[in-house]
């Protein structure tokens, strides 16, 4: 498998990763929540408990007072747990609340029995939740809440003053003498009692349950006036509001964890890509770095090779030369022989030329660093080159303060004769070069050559270091290049500036000073 269809494989799963864990993460948040609603459910559960003791608490003979039980209602009640209870009928009409309810009286009691919202969460009908009193309101009749005046008949309200006065310690007063009944209500009385007693004996639905009477018909009231009530005040269902906050607070530190947690996967997973890259690019740059070298090998070879090649042909060229530059000294020859001979003899003359510059360019640069006079090599090499310079009337100045610096004088003299060879060959008959010495600093001295030719186009001037390349007619194309590699050998760096007005600068720089002079 290659590196493009492995590394394909690798990012895929890694991809395929960081996709699993953000839906586990998800699938995970939105079990804390669902966990979170369930305990709300939970301490609902407790709360209805509370409330059926409370129903069971405040009833009386089947009448729950309405004072007396939205009172101990509102000891419920806890803000930011507990909003309101209400208790309904079977109209779904409020007969009793405490707390707020927000617009559950705009809603329908039908429907589920939880009702989610941005901050509170109705339930209702809450017989899965073990409220006892709910399924005995189920099982039987539902209890009526009714106000003080209406819980007692006039002559029953004086009967539950003087209990209360009994109870508060207070002498009762004595009560004022009842009315004589009347037929219809003597024989009401009696079908009453005759009714309760028979419940109370019954074996499937006794009256009475762990010593408190169950919900039923007061027995002063007539069947018509209790149906009435029922229908209107009668319990039949109840609601309680709850905070939402608990499962907002829990998803929202959930939700806090779980996006750490994905951000870290997101770290993990681009960490892991940028590794695999890194592997895969170094591993593709050493595969590289081994081609280079067994390419730099052969080319090695081939340039010594090469070298070898071109030292051997000087020989025989040599001949060549010799002995057509005797045919064309010989009078008796004729003039078209010693003409011919006179252009074999040029034409040998610059292959030499060409093979000597390509075993400089070719030849190991070892540097021999010693301590020189860079003035006195300057003006050597212009004297070497005296019968150029005087050939085409070249103006030729060395200005400068003398400097001493490091450098392998052997090199250091090739590379001065060709760039200013190459200075002489540029500039036409009567020309100018410069050649100018300083040190820009106290550790490193500059170099510059400085003509009035025709300068070096921009898009040249990095060309002309390469082999081969030249723009004069007669150049090999490699002198510039031996330049460049004596230059680099010493550390030194070499550029093509343009001279104003016209003309190029070759700047060597960072020539290490040993010395002034």
């Amino acid at each position: 498998m290659d590196i493009g269809r492995r590394s394909t494989l690798i990012y895929g799963l890694l991809l395929a990763a960081w996709v699993l864990v953000l839906a586990w993460q998800t699938a995970e948040h939105f079990r804390v929540r669902r966990a979170a609603q369930a305990q709300l459910i939970y301490r609902a559960q407790d709360i209805s408990n509370t409330l059926g003791i409370v129903l069971r608490s405040q009833r009386r003979f089947g009448v729950l007072s309405k004072e007396r039980l939205e009172s101990a209602l509102n000891d419920l009640v806890r803000p930011g747990e507990l909003h309101g209870i209400a208790l309904l009928n079977a109209a779904g009409d409020v007969v009793a609340s405490a707390g707020t309810l927000g617009d559950f009286q705009t809603r329908s009691v039908e429907g589920p029995a939880e009702r989610w919202n941005e901050q509170t969460v109705t339930l209702m009908n809450l017989v899965d939740l073990g409220t006892n009193v709910t399924r005995d309101i189920e099982n039987s009749r539902p209890p009526i809440v009714l106000t003080r005046d209406e819980f007692f008949h006039p002559s029953e309200t004086n009967r539950f003053e003087q209990g209360r006065e009994e109870r508060e310690g207070r002498p009762p007063e004595p009560p004022p003498p009842p009315p004589p009944p009347s037929e219809e209500e003597s024989n009401r009385s009696a079908t009453a009692i005759n009714e309760i007693t028979a419940s109370a004996s019954s074996t499937n639905r006794p009256w009475f349950r762990g010593g408190r009477p169950r919900f039923g018909r007061p027995p002063w009231m007539s069947e018509e006036t209790y149906n009435a009530m029922l229908q209107k005040q009668g319990v039949r269902s109840f609601v309680i509001v709850m905070s939402t906050q608990p499962v907002v607070d829990a998803s929202r530190q959930d939700l806090w964890l779980r996006c750490i947690i994905g951000l870290l996967a997101t770290i993990s997973v681009v960490g892991s890509g940028l590794a695999w890259r890194n592997l895969t690019t170094s591993s593709d740059l050493q595969l590289r770095l081994v081609r280079a070298s067994e390419l730099t090998t052969h080319l090695k070879e081939m340039n010594l090779a090469a070298a070898g090649l071109a030292h051997e042909t000087r020989n025989p060229l040599n001949i060549i030369r010799g002995l057509a530059q005797m045919i064309s000294k010989q009078a008796d020859a004729p003039a078209e022989i010693r003409e011919r001979s006179r252009a074999i003899v040029d034409e040998a003359d610059k292959v030499t030329v060409q093979l000597n510059e390509f075993i400089n360019y070719s030849r190991p640069r070892e540097v021999r660093r010693v301590a020189l006079s860079l003035s006195t090599v300057v003006n050597e090499v212009v004297h070497t080159l005296g019968y150029d310079i005087e050939e085409k009337r070249v103006q030729v100045e060395v200005k400068g303060e003398p400097l001493s610096i490091e450098a392998d004088e052997q090199l250091l003299r090739q590379a001065l004769f060709n760039l200013l060879l190459n200075a002489v060959q540029a500039v036409d008959a009567g020309g100018f070069i410069q050649v100018v010495m300083g040190h820009p600093n106290a550790s490193e001295a500059a170099l510059e050559i400085r003509d009035n030719g025709p300068g070096v186009p921009m898009e040249q001037r990095k060309e002309i270091f390469k082999p081969y390349f030249t723009t004069q007619p007669k150049g090999t194309g490699l002198g510039l290049t031996v330049v460049q590699q004596i230059v680099h050998a010493h550390g030194w760096e070499i550029e093509c500036l343009p001279n104003a007005p016209k003309g190029a600068i070759f700047r060597v720089t960072h020539l290490k000073l040993t010395g002034k002079n």
